[in-house]
This record gives structure tokens, C-alpha cells and sequence, in this order.
């Protein structure tokens, strides 16, 4: 295991060796603390980064495949989160190695993680028969997506958001399709929708929608992503009470899902129609 300040060291966007059987040592730490020392972070966040892995296996302890869905929450006040690539290398590192239960194979994920983000990690797995995990489902808000809008700049910008447009605090529900930011190492597109709930002083919703479409070319990692939407909406608009969550399409079997709220103590356990 390994932790670094800099993506530079990371197996991402680097050719690598695929290891053949159980191998902690190739995950891959990323400190949270350089990007959040540009924001301001309350102190009553709750928190996680929820990842579903949708390309698990192992052999059972007669060298029968085994296969699962993942579920993974690291909480946000971890000092490390997971380096992408290196999750998946772990990952991989499993599908040769033999076990003698699934709950050996849960018990191992949870030490090895929550040594790496120096954090306790909820590990769920789920067999595909009598499946009983995460199902795809819009989420619940209004969509904004159809608003009539014009971009000039893809990089975020947080005097887009107008704040209030009028005195009345309200509490709404608002959902967007059209978040893309990039790989901060790859540059590969990560597409995601985000789910926004506040109360408070009315926001402009064209307003909201132009400043998530500002993300497009921009590169951070998604849960960096997140705060910085969190951060920014909070010191333009002031709401009593916010939660930000994207839900990112999966790449390499891997879908992220960070969410901060000042309220919100827990997520429903399910994926958008996209994941």
C-alpha cells in the first residue's frame, strides 16, 4: 500500500502489471487535505464516497469462480481516498487467489482499505442470486436540464450562482444530467448526475444549471468535485441546509459516488439508469 501527495506516482494512466493473485501492495493513496485547503469545510459535514465494483470474482476454497457486486463506503473524513486504477488493480487481484467464504473475502477488503485511508471502510457484497443489492432508478427531484441556457467558459465558476432571487426560503430538489468534468492524470471524461437539495433563499436555476455545465472541461477527481460544488453553493448562496451528491457513470467496472450534506445522515442504496 501506498500513500502519496502527488497523482504523478500513481499506476493511473501508466502501463502496469496486472498481479495474479491477492496483492494489497498495489493500492494506492491519495491525501484529501491539498484540495479542501482551498475550500472552506463546515464542521457538521456528513459524508461518503460510495463505490459499487461490478467486476468482482475469486475462487471458493475448490477453485470454483465466485462472482459479486461490490458496495464500498469510505467515510469523508478519512484522511486518503482510493487511487481509481490501484482499486481495480487490487480488485483484480483477487480473481485467482481461493478463499473460504464470502465473508472472508468482505472481512479482507474492509482491513485493507480502512488501513489505506487510515479509515473504517462498510464493505457489502452481493451474489447475484436472489440479488438483493442496488437497483437502477432515477433519482427523486425536479429536472433542470431543460432550462434555456448559454455557456461561453467550461471551467467552474462560482459567481454564476446568483444566490437568492427572492426573500422566500424554500426547499427544492433539483437534479442535472449534464455533469462532466476529466481525469485529472488521463484526462478521460467522467460523466455523472448530480442532485442538489438545499433550503433556503430561492436559487436561480439557470443560473445552478450554467455553473454544473462549467465543470466540463475541468480536472479533479470526482469527490473533489463534489466539495468544491458543496463549497461553492454555500458561499454564493447561503442555504440553511445543502446536500450535493454526483452519482458518475462507471469506468473500468468502477462507478464513484460522493455526497456531503449539512443534514442529510444517509443515501438510498441504489444506481441511476446511466450506472
Amino acid at each position: 500500500m501506498t500513500h502519496q501527495n502527488a497523482v504523478t506516482h500513481s499506476p493511473l494512466g501508466q502501463e502496469v502489471t496486472y498481479p495474479t493473485q491477492y496483492d494489497p501492495s498495489v493500492l494506492f493513496a491519495i491525501e484529501r487535505a491539498p484540495n479542501r485547503n482551498t475550500l472552506i469545510i463546515p464542521t457538521d459535514w456528513q459524508g461518503q464516497d460510495i463505490w459499487y465494483a461490478y467486476e468482482m470474482s475469486w475462487l471458493n476454497s475448490k477453485g470454483k469462480p465466485i462472482v459479486a457486486i461490490g458496495r464500498f463506503a469510505f467515510d469523508w473524513k478519512s484522511p486518503f481516498l482510493v487511487e481509481s486504477k490501484s482499486f481495480k488493480l487490487y480488485l483484480n487481484s483477487y480473481n485467482e487467489s481461493r478463499f473460504e467464504s464470502v465473508a472472508e473475502v468482505e472481512s479482507l477488503l474492509a482491513q485493507d482499505l480502512s488501513v489505506l485511508t487510515q479509515s473504517a471502510v462498510q464493505v457489502q457484497l452481493y451474489l447475484l442470486d436472489n440479488y438483493q443489492g442496488p437497483s437502477a432508478q432515477p433519482l427523486e427531484g425536479e429536472l433542470i436540464d431543460d432550462l434555456d441556457i448559454e455557456m461561453m467558459h467550461y471551467q467552474p465558476e462560482p459567481q454564476l450562482l446568483n444566490g437568492a432571487t427572492q426573500a422566500e426560503v424554500v426547499s427544492e430538489n433539483l437534479i442535472s444530467h449534464l455533469l462532466k468534468s476529466n481525469c485529472p492524470v488521463t484526462g478521460q471524461p467522467d460523466w455523472g448526475t448530480v442532485q442538489i437539495q438545499y433550503t433556503g433563499p430561492a436559487i436561480d436555476r439557470a443560473a445552478l444549471l450554467q455553473y454544473i455545465v462549467s465543470f466540463r472541461k475541468h480536472t479533479e477527481f470526482h469527490e473533489h468535485c463534489v466539495e468544491r460544488m458543496y463549497h461553492d453553493i454555500m458561499q454564493q448562496c447561503q442555504p440553511e441546509k445543502l446536500f450535493v451528491m454526483a452519482r458518475y457513470t462507471r469506468r473500468g467496472g468502477l462507478d464513484i459516488n460522493p455526497w456531503r450534506s449539512n443534514f442529510v445522515t444517509e443515501v438510498p442504496d441504489q444506481r441511476t439508469p446511466r450506472q
